[in-house]
């Protein structure tokens, strides 16, 4: 009896002594710094990017559904100011640029930015930039068009599914003699979907990115924490922002910009902090020990 009340207490010192040592190597890879210039990459990025998408979406659907579902989605990156963005992507499409060569290069150039400085944020941390491991040059120039490409069929199928569960919504089932609608149902479908979704598109990152090869489960474990983490920051990040922040009068019209870049560098942050979780488990599986087990001379490597 006295047994099975320790074990929580030993499972729960086991958790917190690996949550510190995950903490103490990203502070020491430098991940919060890492995080601030993928965050800066990304805001220059994602403007060109959903830009892209609305160019290439268009063509197969309405642009008031694509925006309503890129709305959504974005607002899972940056809760609270995604119309603003929308709407620079959009009256980019409607100038005279896109018909452009030079421009349309310019625009794919910037969409992949933040794609590039992710990859070697994330070979920072699991030290393969600094050992000798890297993919070659052709290999890191077409990854990002690639990410590009998965991420617009991703949202191509997303949209798709929202056609179909919006129109499932519409309709009701009869229970006890009792229509009931299934509008909450399918609410409630598309947040799980949405999460599922945010889950698979970390654990995708932390899967391909890495020159070391990560197994798909470790990927998913990494994942589901970013994907629980970054939840819970953006709901009382959406609080601060909306009853305590006084970004609004400090930064005037450039509110938007600093708190979208804000945004941006804590939901790297977290990222990157699910790569150390991933890092922490090789390392530890390569030693063989159990995941909470700090592998013998495991420190950072030294940097200037």
């Amino acid at each position: 009896m006295l047994e099975s009340l320790r074990q929580p207490w030993v499972w729960a010192r086991r958790l917190l002594r690996f949550s510190g040592r995950v903490v103490a190597s990203f502070l020491r890879n430098r991940g919060i710094l890492l995080a601030g210039g993928v965050g800066y990459n990304a805001l220059l990025s994602l403007v060109p990017f959903l830009a892209v998408v609305l160019a290439v979406l268009s063509a197969f659907f309405d642009e008031g559904r694509i925006l309503e579902v890129l709305a959504a989605e974005l607002s899972e990156l940056v809760p609270q100011h995604a119309d603003t963005i929308l709407d620079a992507a959009r009256t980019f499409l409607a100038s005279e640029a896109p018909t452009n060569v030079v421009s349309v290069v310019l625009l794919l150039f910037f969409s992949s930015l933040a794609f590039r400085m992710l990859e070697e944020a994330v070979a920072a941390i699991f030290h393969t930039s600094l050992e000798g491991a890297r993919r070659r040059a052709w290999v890191s120039a077409v990854l990002p068009y690639l990410f590009i490409v998965l991420l617009v069929a991703a949202l191509f199928a997303i949209t798709v599914v929202t056609y179909t569960l919006d129109a499932l919504g519409e309709r009701s089932v009869r229970v006890f003699a009792v229509d009931r609608s299934l509008e909450t149902a399918v609410t409630w479908l598309l947040g799980v979907l949405n999460f599922v979704g945010l889950v698979v598109a970390f654990a995708a990152i932390y899967h391909v990115l890495p020159v070391v090869r990560i197994s798909v489960r470790r990927a998913l474990v990494g994942g589901l924490i970013a994907a629980v983490l970054w939840r819970a920051v953006a709901r009382f990040l959406v609080y601060f922002f909306t009853n305590v922040s006084m970004a609004n009068v400090i930064y005037g019209s450039l509110a938007t910009a600093v708190v979208t870049l804000l945004y941006l560098e804590i939901v790297f942050i977290i990222l990157l902090l699910g790569a150390q979780v991933i890092a922490e488990l090789e390392a530890s599986a390569a030693a063989g020990l159990p995941w909470w087990e700090r592998p013998p001379g495991r420190v950072a490597h030294p940097r200037a």
